[in-house]
């Protein structure tokens, strides 16, 4: 039975939605819809997660949409805002493990940049992780198979012994493909079934 549990951050643990921030500075919905569909999209943003600076990646989009370059200069600084508060029944389930010494780690597709004060801000639950590899910083994001090996390797954890949770299958099925049990996350009333059933909770 595995006895260690690594969850994958955004929409896992955290809402994250890049209207959250651009709600505030765009009135009309139609021009927010087509802002984040047609120029900060999240394809653009997965560069980041990927370890592209955002200097670079900004700059570029800028010189593609002047018209823009102010909206696009505070995806950066105020990524923090597009992350909501913990999703339902999820701050329960980490402190529940944590009271019951199960060794917590994560896995996120993120930025270098932008964890940090992420990080910060959501202190009191990412202190009760032991440590998280956050893909911008090692150039290698899910579902790559090398994520998974690395991240296995710093945390001395067998495959088999760790549960990894995370929203979208790719990554689920690159988990279960390094020997890792692979589990899709859709709310946290299944996922608690989950590992209860594994001795967990």
């Amino acid at each position: 039975m595995p006895n260690v549990v690594i969850f994958d951050v955004g929409n896992v643990l955290y809402d994250w939605n890049p209207r959250f921030l651009y709600e505030r500075l765009i009135a009309d919905d139609r021009a927010l819809d087509a802002f984040l569909r047609d120029v900060a999209t999240k394809e653009w943003h997965f560069q980041h997660d990927a370890g592209r600076p955002f200097a670079e990646t900004s700059a570029e989009l800028a010189a593609l949409y002047p018209h823009y370059e102010d909206l696009i200069a505070v995806w950066g600084p105020r990524f923090t805002e597009q992350l909501g508060d913990m999703l339902p029944g999820m701050r329960e389930i980490v402190t529940e493990l944590d009271a019951r010494s199960v060794p917590l780690y994560a896995i996120t597709n993120f930025s270098g940049e932008f964890w940090g004060p992420f990080r910060a801000r959501e202190a009191d639950i990412f202190d009760r992780f032991r440590d998280v590899v956050v893909s911008g910083d090692e150039k290698i994001a899910k579902p790559d198979p090398a994520i998974y090996h690395l991240a296995l390797a710093r945390f001395g954890v067998a495959a088999g012994d760790a549960v990894f949770i995370d929203d979208r299958a790719d990554n689920v099925e690159a988990a279960d493909g390094v020997g890792i049990r692979g589990v899709l996350f859709e709310d946290a009333a299944k996922l608690r079934g989950v590992l209860s059933g594994y001795g967990l909770l």
